[in-house]
């Protein structure tokens, strides 16, 4: 598969000219002209570098990438390591953050509901980056959290009443803790993303509404994991899927 081939079918599948987002979508270090190997991972951090260095993979495809909105631009320490070390071995760099975030199936939330078992019922927010559903079986805030948890591989932290019934949820994953007063809006009895903030605390008792912090990282695992897997069974590429550990 060529890379330019590559780029055009991403954009097609996860159409990033309708988000204004924070970073550039799409390719961001150019490397060699023909894919064969793609690694996916959720951040593009040294060590996921160094795995696909590993792996001889042509391409390193994320959800968190570089050149974010107001960073410093200059290349030097470890967004220089980062650079050489790609340019070096000839890696192409690919990332797409809110498109993958949004996308109805292959998405960060569509797959995040997808894990844990919500019946989607909408969107809502900006972008329609806010998500929200029922659970199958309604179940007390402590028993929610626990469970989330359980299948997340973390330890999911919970604020508010910890025998809240829990029916109706909404979620955006990564730090969507801004999103929280517009969630309550919803008639949600639980809120979920992956960080929190001071004033979480107290919103979580005042609105009466549970807030779960689940991990950035944890719960934008499944989008990129999903995305490569799209790609394996749909082009000829081999696509490794490298979960760098992330207690975030």
């Amino acid at each position: 598969m060529q890379l330019s081939e590559l780029q055009r079918v991403l954009d097609a599948q996860l159409e990033p000219w309708r988000f204004k987002d924070y970073a550039p979508n799409g390719l961001q270090v150019e490397g060699r002209a023909e894919v064969r190997t793609i690694v996916t991972g959720v951040t593009a951090s040294q060590a996921l570098i160094d795995a696909a260095i590993a792996q001889q993979a042509d391409a390193i495809l994320v959800h968190h990438g570089y050149f974010w909105k107001n960073e410093d631009p200059r290349l030097v320490g470890i967004k220089k390591r980062r650079l050489q070390s790609l340019l070096a071995h000839d890696i192409s760099l690919l990332a797409y953050h809110l498109p993958l975030d949004a996308h109805p199936e292959l998405g960060n939330n569509a797959q995040l509901a997808r894990e844990l078992g919500w019946q989607v019922e909408g969107q809502s927010g900006d972008q329609g980056l806010l998500w929200y559903g029922s659970v199958p079986v309604p179940q007390r805030a402590d028993e929610f959290v626990r469970a989330t948890g359980e299948k997340l591989g973390r330890e999911a932290l919970l604020l508010g009443r910890p025998d809240k019934p829990v029916r109706r949820v909404a979620w955006c994953t990564g730090g969507a803790q801004g999103y929280f007063a517009e969630a309550v809006a919803l008639g949600v009895d639980a809120f979920v993303t992956g960080e929190v903030s001071e004033q979480q605390h107290h919103m979580a008792l005042e609105y009466d509404v549970a807030f779960v912090a689940a991990g950035h990282h944890a719960t934008e695992r499944y989008g990129i994991r999903a995305l490569g897997a799209w790609l394996s069974n749909n082009h000829d590429v081999s696509v490794v899927f490298i979960d760098v550990a992330n207690p975030v």
